[in-house]
C-alpha cells in the first residue's frame, strides 16, 4: 500500500463494511459487482488495486454460516419434524443469502481494517 497523504476523517471499519464503502472517505462504493473490489474509489480517487482480502473472509463465512444455518435446521427438525422438501425450501435460500451477505460484509471489513492499520505484504528484513 502506498502512503496516503489525503486528509479525511477516520472512518469506522464496521460502518464502512456494512455500507460496503471506501475505507478512506466512507462514501464511494467499494465493490464492482457483488464481491470484486474496485480498482479506484469513485468519490475520493483512492487506489484500491493493492487490496487482497485473501481467504480470511471465506473461512469465517464457512464457519459462521454453517453454524447458524445447520444449527437452526437441526433445531427445527428436532422440534417440529417437517418434511425434507420444507427444509430444502427454507434452508437452502437462507444458506445462500447468509453466505453472500456475510462474505460481502467480512471482505469489506477486512479491507477497511487493512487500510486503517496500513497493512501491506510482509517482508523479511535480512539486514
Amino acid at each position: 500500500m502506498t502512503d496516503d497523504s489525503a486528509k479525511f476523517p477516520p472512518t469506522d471499519p464496521v460502518k464502512t463494511a456494512l455500507s460496503a464503502s471506501c475505507p478512506r472517505c466512507g462514501t464511494g462504493e467499494l465493490f464492482d459487482g457483488l464481491l470484486k473490489p474496485k480498482t479506484r474509489c469513485n468519490a475520493c480517487g483512492l487506489d484500491l488495486s493493492w487490496i487482497d482480502a485473501g481467504d480470511g473472509p471465506a473461512i469465517f463465512v464457512i464457519l459462521l454460516a454453517d453454524l447458524l444455518v445447520v444449527g437452526f435446521a437441526v433445531w427445527v427438525e428436532l422440534t417440529y419434524q417437517p418434511s425434507v422438501w420444507l427444509h430444502i425450501l427454507v434452508f437452502a435460500p437462507l444458506g445462500v443469502a447468509l453466505t453472500l451477505w456475510l462474505m460481502r460484509f467480512l471482505k469489506a471489513l477486512l479491507i477497511a481494517l487493512q487500510y486503517r492499520h496500513n497493512a501491506s505484504q510482509g517482508v523479511i528484513d535480512r539486514g
